[in-house]
């Protein structure tokens, strides 16, 4: 089981590097995608580190904007073109951490060929808050001024949006473990359908619902498995999920779960240091 790990990354040379030494196996590719706003001299070191390589069609990354997919496609893109044999994709971020031992996640990849393991929500039905995101214009990716005033201008102008090609919308985490076929049909989907990057580029968030959109409406839904493998803490009701310390590290352990987010050696290094203890113990 031959797995290519894609981590979008944008700060934190240390914790990066902690994080690339934790995914560490003989059957791993390890593909970084620094967003191009960072300085990639403190971050270049890592590049020597065997099985790790750099992407290089850089893009400038802002949360919640479509650039955020663009680097995910290049990603997809150079892992293709790598010429190298893979079955799974991991995408992480520069904040994640893995809960178990690789050889356990090679292991469970390797006994369930072909899935594509994403947290996906219908939006109609079971996470109505994403809707907006598609039903209006978004411009949050043009870092023009004035952008937020001619976005309320044009949607007071025109009606509510739908997705192209009766599109049903879902999503709801932007990351997932998916085998590669279903990384090839996306990507292909994609580079394919001009009518859906347009309207891509005017919405908001869509690295939370792009990837599992794509495969829901297609003959992959039936390998789609509601589990995307991560614990992650939405108590806080933020926008954003809580920075996990060692205060969390039991419900770490419990969860099941084979990685986890999110994690900030500035806030608390040492709940990393005790998951590392956990893997080498292997539970």
């Amino acid at each position: 089981m031959k797995v290519a790990h894609l981590i979008l990354a944008h700060s934190q040379p240390q914790q990066l590097e902690r994080l690339v030494n934790s995914l560490h196996h003989d059957d791993a590719d390890i593909y970084i995608h620094l967003d191009k706003k960072t300085d990639v001299a403190p971050f270049q070191h890592l590049a020597g580190i065997k099985n790790v390589h750099f992407i290089q069609k850089r893009v400038k990354v802002y949360w919640g904007t479509y650039n955020i997919i663009k680097a995910t496609f290049n990603g997809f893109t150079e892992i293709l073109n790598s010429g190298k044999s893979y079955q799974y994709l991991n995408l992480l971020s520069g904040q994640d951490y893995p809960l178990r031992p690789q050889q356990e996640l090679h292991d469970f990849l390797d006994a369930n060929p072909g899935k594509a393991f994403m947290n996906y929500l219908l939006f109609e039905s079971e996470w109505p808050d994403g809707l907006p995101r598609v039903r209006f214009y978004h411009f949050n990716n043009f870092r023009l001024p004035g952008h937020f005033i001619l976005q309320e201008l044009v949607n007071k102008l025109f009606g509510a949006r739908t997705m192209p090609n009766d599109m049903i919308p879902v999503g709801r985490s932007q990351w997932f473990t998916i085998s590669m076929d279903c990384v090839r049909y996306i990507l292909d989907y994609w580079n394919n359908t001009p009518k859906l990057r347009h309207f891509i580029k005017l919405t908001w968030g869509p690295d939370e619902f792009i990837f599992q959109t794509i495969l829901y409406n297609s003959p992959y839904r039936d390998v789609m498995v509601k589990n995307d493998l991560r614990y992650i803490d939405w108590s806080g009701g933020g926008v954003s999920p809580k920075t996990l310390t060692v205060e969390d590290a039991s419900l770490l352990k419990k969860s099941g779960a084979y990685f986890a987010r999110k994690f900030d050696v500035n806030t608390d290094e040492a709940v990393m240091d005790i998951l590392d203890g956990l893997v080498k113990t292997n539970y």
